[in-house]
């Protein structure tokens, strides 16, 4: 019963947390370690003085997703495509005589229109875009080209053959047979005609409203190659006469300005080349045919 009884008192003992007194008097801690319903066990702690190992770091949780990079502000945003080039030096056509007269309307281009996007064209177009804040690139590109409409005009026909350069409409019925300079006030040009067959075109200026050139059907009557006009002092070189003081002669205006001005009723050319040969084809006596 003796040994019974304190056997009870070492279990009293390990669960209130007491010492157990044995026979001898020498306290010892108890060697039965309970864990009680429900309780949590205190961390482990390093004896005093150090010298105890960390505890290790846990393990991470390989099925969180790990967070996203943040994104890099700092990196450049992809650049944007240059603008479609519509037309650039070498090209030809209707499209870049309205691109040269709308140069022209804002006076960045004083040549042509000619049709063909030459050197002068491309400063024109450099020097607009300059001073817009475009990109100088003598190139009319889809932004340029916007700009450009949104300040000018739609062209007339004369604006885009201001300088010539134009179709030649059909012959005229009386044209067809013989020798005749065929002059068309229509389409503005000089057919040179033989027997029905076109040997030369070239465009031509009339009379203003106030000294107009007459229509019908004259003859060259008189050939002078450096010829000055009496009435308004003004050459008249190659000069072929075919109705009272008017002829067909080359004009220096008619190269430098075009259709934006007129004649005193004479039929003017520009090309000085080409109406030189003309005048060395043709003879006195040959027909001319001026109608509309």
């Amino acid at each position: 019963m003796g040994r019974a009884f304190v056997a009870g008192l070492a279990v009293l003992a390990a669960l209130t947390g007491c010492t157990v007194q044995t026979p001898d008097g020498e306290k010892r801690r108890s060697p039965v370690h309970i864990e009680l319903p429900g309780g949590t066990p205190a961390p482990a702690r390093s004896p005093a003085g150090g010298g105890g190992t960390p505890s290790a770091a846990p393990a991470p949780d390989d099925d969180k997703p790990s967070a996203a990079p943040a994104p890099d502000d700092d990196k450049p945003s992809a650049a944007p495509a240059p603008p479609r080039v519509l037309w650039s030096r070498g090209d030809t056509g209707r499209d870049v005589r309205e691109l040269q007269a709308r140069l022209r309307q804002v006076a960045w281009l004083f040549e042509g229109p000619t049709g063909t996007y030459g050197e002068q064209t491309e400063r024109a177009v450099s020097g607009f875009q300059g001073k817009r804040g475009l990109p100088r690139t003598g190139k009319t590109d889809a932004v340029t080209w916007q700009r450009l409409v949104g300040m000018t005009r739609e062209p007339g026909r004369w604006d885009l053959y201001l300088m010539g350069g134009q179709q030649a409409d059909p012959p005229d019925a009386r044209c067809r047979t013989g020798r005749v300079l065929c002059i068309d006030k229509t389409s503005r040009t000089l057919r040179w005609m033989i027997d029905g067959r076109t040997l030369s075109t070239m465009a031509v200026r009339f009379g203003s409203k106030g000294t107009p050139t007459r229509e019908g059907v004259f003859s060259v009557y008189w050939k002078s190659r450096d010829h000055v006009s009496t009435l308004y002092d003004s050459p008249m070189p190659y000069a072929m006469f075919f109705s009272g003081g008017q002829a067909v002669h080359f004009s220096a205006d008619f190269a430098a300005r075009g259709y934006a001005g007129g004649s005193h009723g004479c039929v003017n050319v520009r090309d000085e080349p080409a109406i030189a040969e003309l005048f060395s084809q043709v003879r006195n006596g040959d027909r001319v045919v001026v109608s509309w």
